[in-house]
């Protein structure tokens, strides 16, 4: 192998680990709600934050989906889902610590959507 070669051979294999990290981070976050559930539970946690609930703070999310979303979320430790003692048994859901790793990622898309939003205002209107 020469020298070319054995340079050409690192920024592949840096690019591809590059690659499936974000196919993981897109597989864990991606898709239209997850992102909103923890922002969602971010800004509320001092609420007990029930199904019922975080269903009606997300506009368009269907029961269904949100029961598949937490379960995601939860399942890759992003929030923790406590079942109360109590009649009628009560479930609430909060962000982890782990989850707030993401805030930084969800506040640069958060801001960007928003110049996004009125670039696209100032340009078509």
């Amino acid at each position: 192998m020469t020298s070319d070669q054995k340079t050409d051979e690192l920024p592949k294999s840096k690019c591809k680990q590059e690659l499936l990290a974000l196919h993981d981070s897109l597989e864990v976050l991606g898709g239209k709600w997850k992102l909103q559930i923890l922002v969602y539970l971010t800004n509320r946690k001092d609420q007990e934050n029930n199904f019922t609930r975080i269903k009606r703070g997300i506009d368009g999310i269907s029961a269904k989906m949100l029961v598949k979303e937490l379960r995601d979320l939860e399942t890759n430790l992003l929030i923790t889902r406590v079942v109360q003692n109590s009649k009628p048994q009560t479930v609430t859901y909060s962000i982890t610590e782990y989850g707030q790793n993401v805030l930084p990622v969800t506040n640069t898309l958060l801001n960007w959507g928003l110049v996004h939003r009125e670039k696209i205002k100032k340009t078509l209107g």
